[in-house]
């Protein structure tokens, strides 16, 4: 496939990138600074994240009956899904209410509607992408164009609020995803219709198919789906906690921009290199690798004192460059479960759907986690003592590097020991349509 062509159906991760930075990285230290408790803005986080991860299955399976339709009837659909996405982020960065209890209706109103549209299009990208073809080498370029396009527009987002606001960064989100919609459509198409032993069918999916317990029959999807869940996991806690880290334990908040910009451009810059790595050794192996890079960043993390711009610095590029491995591999692990179960063209939106809530289940996780366990430590936004500051480190750094470990091993026990490696089951093919 040409590299117009990849980047034609990358290109909308951009703006989906753009707005995620904000979602699950801005928020949680934004809504604190305007008076709500760390374990109040937590538990609204963990309520609205898990609702809008029980409803990605759903999704799933509405993305495979309208991409059974045709390509056209699945973009119009996600077009709709924009709409909501671009209004709904301008409204919840820009609070009308006043008063703890208000503002934290807002934030859960405007966040539940944010994520519901962030999640019909994510997942339809994704399984648009999943049927573009099959092979390891192809899936691993779709996914790498998709990230690294996404951590353009993380880079993006990492600066440009600090810039130029709120109001005008929406906006710019705006104009990017009518862009990235756009290219979307004129770019590679997915087989219309469902493939049936090499024929296209329009008719409804068979109903062992339709069901959203599919991908949880396929061995290989339970194993790969526990490992991705408690890597997630320990990725989303330092992101939940970034900014407090910055501002309090290292007290250089006019440094943001830089340590953001710097860990999304490693992970960026690093891309490349993991793809050849990723070849090279394979994709559970490489995945592995950059766990274990983590693990080692966020331990010298811990050492960090007040005014260690060089070391965080390093830090941001370290883990930037671990992220790349986060990036690269997974989805195409994924590809390669759906395509050895027998499912390619066929059940794409269900894998995913489960796909996206592990991944939302993860952010709910370490919201619900992190912020009341900081609390609970007595840390609140803002202090500098030596308890609150232990109390930080411990939770930005050892918490993420335990999670991280335990994800190691089970990578290591499920997918790269041989002889624990799942053999993957095929469902029997239903007959042709008549």
């Amino acid at each position: 496939m040409k590299a117009s062509a990849l980047a034609s159906y990358g290109a909308l991760g951009l703006p989906l990138a753009f707005v995620a930075l904000p979602l699950y990285v801005t928020l949680p230290q934004f809504y604190a600074s305007l008076g709500l408790p760390l374990a109040l803005v937590g538990a609204v986080l963990l309520g609205v994240r898990l609702l809008d991860a029980f409803s990605d299955p759903l999704i799933g399976r509405l993305c495979d009956r309208l991409l059974a339709r045709s390509a056209l009837a699945a973009w119009r659909f996600l077009l709709l899904a924009a709409v909501l996405l671009m209004g709904g982020f301008a409204l919840l960065f820009q609070p009308q209410v006043e008063g703890v209890r208000a503002l934290a209706w807002w934030c859960a109103v405007t966040l539940l509607l944010t994520t519901l549209a962030y999640s019909l299009m994510s997942v339809m990208h994704q399984a648009w992408g999943a049927r573009l073809g099959a092979g390891d080498a192809l899936q691993t370029r779709l996914v790498a164009w998709r990230e690294g396009l996404a951590l353009v527009g993380v880079l993006t987002a990492s600066v440009l609020p600090t810039l130029v606001g709120l109001g005008t960064t929406a906006a710019v989100f705006a104009v990017l995803l009518t862009v990235g919609a756009l290219l979307l459509v004129r770019g590679p198409k997915p087989l219309a219709g469902v493939a049936i032993f090499g024929a296209v069918a329009r008719a409804r999916l068979p109903r062992h198919l339709s069901s959203l317990r599919l991908p949880w029959s396929t061995p290989g999807f339970r194993s790969l789906i526990a490992v991705f869940l408690l890597n997630g996991v320990a990725s989303a806690v330092p992101a939940t906690l970034v900014l407090f880290f910055i501002r309090d334990r290292l007290q250089l908040p006019e440094l943001e921009a830089l340590f953001l910009g710097s860990y999304f451009g490693a992970a960026a810059l690093a891309l490349p290199l993991w793809l050849r790595v990723l070849d090279r050794i394979g994709l559970e192996r490489g995945w592995l690798a950059g766990m274990l890079l983590a693990v080692l960043t966020f331990a010298f993390a811990l050492t960090l004192d007040a005014g260690d711009r060089n070391g965080f610095w390093l830090v941001c590029l370290a883990s930037g460059v671990a992220l790349g491995a986060d990036l690269a591999a997974p989805g195409a692990l994924l590809t390669r479960v759906i395509t050895r179960a027998g499912h390619a063209q066929l059940a794409e939106g269900a894998y995913f759907g489960w796909w996206n809530f592990a991944s939302k289940l993860t952010l709910a996780l370490a919201a619900g986690l992190a912020l009341p366990l900081l609390q609970a430590l007595g840390y609140a936004p803002g202090q500098t003592d030596a308890a609150s500051l232990r109390a930080l480190s411990l939770t930005y750094c050892l918490l993420p590097c335990a999670l991280k470990l335990a994800a190691a091993a089970l990578l290591y026990i499920f997918l790269i020991r041989p002889e624990s490696l799942p053999c993957p089951t095929q469902l029997p093919q239903p007959n042709p349509a008549p």
